[in-house]
């Protein structure tokens, strides 16, 4: 069964919509920058990062260094809470595990400043993809979109 667990005192979460946090979890993932346990809410569509507990300055000091105007996101520290998937979940659960914790969250500075930079920069790709879906919604726009730019 899923647990309720408090934020605050062993970790803080920061929680994004589904398709931002899957595109963060794989930017992480890919480029080896540190990162800890990841867990999906399906239901709700988000997608929880944990860091450990008191990360909020750090990470929102370099949220500010990367960009004037952050993507949405929801900062749980002291006074809040996350449901966790229980130890044995099962494919069609509504919580499960990205990135399972291993051990005792251990601190370390580098978690919360490789978090903002892959949150600003999955939200830049996201956007740009979804430019592209705009500007070419099908091949033949891109191929006419092409074709202008030689005839120049």
């Amino acid at each position: 069964m899923p647990v309720l667990v408090q934020t605050g005192r062993l970790f803080d979460v920061v929680s994004v919509d589904q398709r931002l946090g899957t595109e963060m979890f794989d930017r992480l993932r890919l480029s080896g920058m540190p990162f800890g346990p990841s867990v999906i809410d399906r239901r709700a569509q988000r997608v929880g990062f944990f860091l450990g507990s008191g990360s909020h300055e750090p990470f929102t000091r370099q949220l500010q260094r990367e960009t004037e105007s952050p993507p949405s996101f929801r900062y749980l520290g002291e006074g809040c809470a996350v449901v966790v998937p229980g130890p044995i979940p099962l494919s069609d659960d509504r919580y499960q595990w990205l990135r399972a914790p291993t051990r005792r969250p251990e601190a370390n500075p580098l978690r919360p400043v490789a978090l903002a930079t892959a949150l600003v920069a999955s939200a830049e790709l996201l956007a740009r993809i979804d430019r592209f879906d705009e500007q070419y919604p099908t091949p033949y726009a891109a191929v006419a979109d092409l074709t202008d730019e030689t005839d120049h």
